[in-house]
C-alpha cells in the first residue's frame, strides 16, 4: 500500500489550520459531560467526557510548545516518525516516536500528561476529559526558556 500526501489527508479529512502549527480536524465530541464541580479547579466550564481530532503536520512544519489541561492520548496512523518533545513538571525532556516502526523503538501510541508543556516535529490525542481552547496555553519563548534553561534550543526551534 502506498502512503498517501499530507495533502491527499488534509482534503479528504478536511483539515483546517490549527493555532499550533499543523492541520487538525475535531472528528469526535461525547455528548456525556462532566460537570465544572466534578472536575479539578483549573478547568473553567463542564467538559464532554471526551473528544478526539486528527492531527496532521506536513514537512517543515512543527507544533509549537503548548500545554492543555487533559491528558492527550496521540495515535498514529500514517506518514514519517513524529517525535512528540514533553517537558515534565520537574524539567526532565521526555521524547515520544510515534511511528509504526517499533523495533526502531516507535510506537503508534502515546500520551502526554496533562498540564506538561509538549511540541511535535517529524524525525527526518484523543483528549480525556475533552479538548476546549478555553484551556489551550500556547507558550510564551522567553518563558519557557526561563523555566526550562536546560532545552533552550529546543524551546527556540519549537516555539512561534
Amino acid at each position: 500500500m502506498n502512503q498517501h500526501s499530507a495533502d491527499y489527508w488534509i482534503n479528504h479529512l478536511a483539515l483546517e489550520i490549527h493555532p499550533e502549527g499543523g492541520a487538525y480536524a475535531r472528528v469526535y465530541t461525547s455528548p456525556i459531560t462532566i460537570s465544572k464541580a466534578s472536575l479539578p479547579e483549573n478547568f473553567h466550564d463542564s467538559r464532554s467526557i471526551c473528544t478526539h481530532i486528527y492531527y496532521l503536520l506536513r514537512q517543515n512544519e512543527f507544533s509549537a510548545f503548548h500545554k492543555i489541561q487533559s491528558d492527550e492520548l496521540w495515535h498514529f496512523y500514517d506518514g514519517d516518525t513524529l517525535i512528540i518533545y514533553e517537558i515534565n513538571a520537574d524539567g526532565s525532556l521526555t521524547e515520544h516516536l510515534l511511528g509504526k516502526n517499533i523495533e526502531a523503538g516507535e510506537s503508534p501510541f502515546c500520551v502526554i500528561k496533562a498540564s506538561n508543556w509538549f511540541a511535535s516535529s517529524l524525525k527526518k490525542g484523543t483528549v480525556s476529559p475533552g479538548f476546549d481552547f478555553a484551556e489551550f496555553e500556547l507558550a510564551k519563548r522567553n518563558e519557557l526558556i526561563s523555566k526550562y534553561p536546560t532545552h533552550e534550543e529546543l524551546i527556540t526551534g519549537l516555539t512561534k
